[in-house]
């Protein structure tokens, strides 16, 4: 072997490490903000209390402080975590294939879509299956794959072209937006205030069904996106070099629109609308591993996790004996965040 190939060789090794390295530690840091998720809350219980109940529900414990960390702390915290996920991988992966940084679930109308849904199933006080509680996170379910239908219909009248799905979910942020203001019109105080609570985005609803179906679909798409990983790699190059290598662009991007949808649909259902996470957790990936989707899937995922159970961790602290409404918090704590990251990139030209 000549030593410059050996030398690119050890290169090539060395960055693997690094980024793997980055990824075992924001991994750590997502353990760090679970635990800490689950020891914190309203109940203001000390720590051995919790660590008893966390290790010995049975005889561990009394019933009440079991019943408030299994019951209530554990889902919200596992539900950070899923949620946060799903949101980042669906936030990278709509940025990758549209080719522009402000793409996510938030930016391109499926939160606002799921939102409508949702508020369209509280003010007509729908049931699903004689259980209320289910009747708003499906209609949310729906209202996002709705979003997503007419985003991807509009792209295919002009060949899945990224500029035309952007402007397409701009389009369908403010027709939906609209009807939600129209829906929050016709409400009465009590149904509106509902509603609004709704679009703050929570995880107080947050059950193990509800970490168990959102969990499962973040683990069904995962696998599908991965095997894609370099071809998406690829498309970060543009277009038209993904072509030349074979890539069927507007079929690789319609597969991953799909399981994108899915993934957000899922993922809004139950906790409401929550922005920011999408859109800044792939930009931090970004920034420390680069393109290469290997590593900015896995990392992209962690980040997300690590927002939004920080956030939950916060949400807990800002009002004592109370929790903050979580989309709230990743608002506030989101927006300074990502003119930082604008400040940082500066005014150059691209953005990867």
């Amino acid at each position: 072997m000549a030593p410059s190939a050996f030398s690119a060789g050890i290169r090539v090794r060395s960055r693997a490490g690094r980024r793997a390295l980055v990824i075992a530690a924001t991994g750590l840091l997502l353990l760090a903000c679970f635990l800490l998720d689950i020891l914190t809350g309203p109940a203001m219980l000390p720590l051995n209390a919790v660590v008893a109940a966390l290790l010995d529900p049975v005889s561990g414990s009394d019933d009440l402080v079991a019943a408030i960390i299994w019951d209530i702390r554990l889902p919200m915290a596992l539900m950070a975590v899923v949620v946060g996920c799903a949101l980042a991988v669906a936030g990278v992966e709509m940025q990758t294939i549209l080719d522009n940084p402000l793409a996510s679930p938030y930016t391109l109308g499926l939160s606002a879509a799921s939102g409508f849904g949702a508020a369209v199933s509280i003010l007509s006080g729908a049931s699903l299956f004689g259980r209320p509680e289910w009747a708003v996170p499906f209609y949310a379910f729906v209202g996002a794959l709705v979003g997503c239908a007419l985003i991807y219909a509009i792209g295919r009248l002009r060949g899945m072209s990224s500029g035309v799905m952007v402007l397409a979910g701009i389009a369908i942020l403010f027709l939906f937006q609209s009807l939600l203001s129209l829906v929050q019109y016709l409400a009465s105080p009590e149904t509106l205030q509902e509603i609004v609570f709704w679009l703050f985005g929570s995880l107080l609803k947050a059950n193990w069904e509800t970490v168990a179906i959102t969990g499962s679909v973040l683990v069904l798409v995962l696998p599908f996106l991965a095997r894609d990983a370099w071809r998406l790699t690829a498309l970060r190059l543009g277009e038209e070099r993904a072509r030349a290598l074979g890539i069927e662009v507007e079929r690789l991007r319609l597969h991953v629109f799909l399981a994108v949808s899915l993934l957000t649909a899922s993922a809004v259902c139950f906790v409401g609308t929550i922005g920011f996470v999408g859109l800044v957790a792939p930009h931090v990936a970004r920034m420390l591993v680069g393109e290469d989707q290997r590593f900015l899937l896995p990392l992209a995922a962690l980040c997300g996790g690590v927002m939004l159970s920080g956030a939950s961790v916060l949400s807990k602290l800002v009002s004592p004996g109370a929790v903050v409404p979580i989309g709230i918090v990743t608002a506030v704590a989101g927006l300074p965040f990502f003119f930082a990251l604008i400040l940082r990139r500066g005014g150059g030209a691209g953005w990867s």
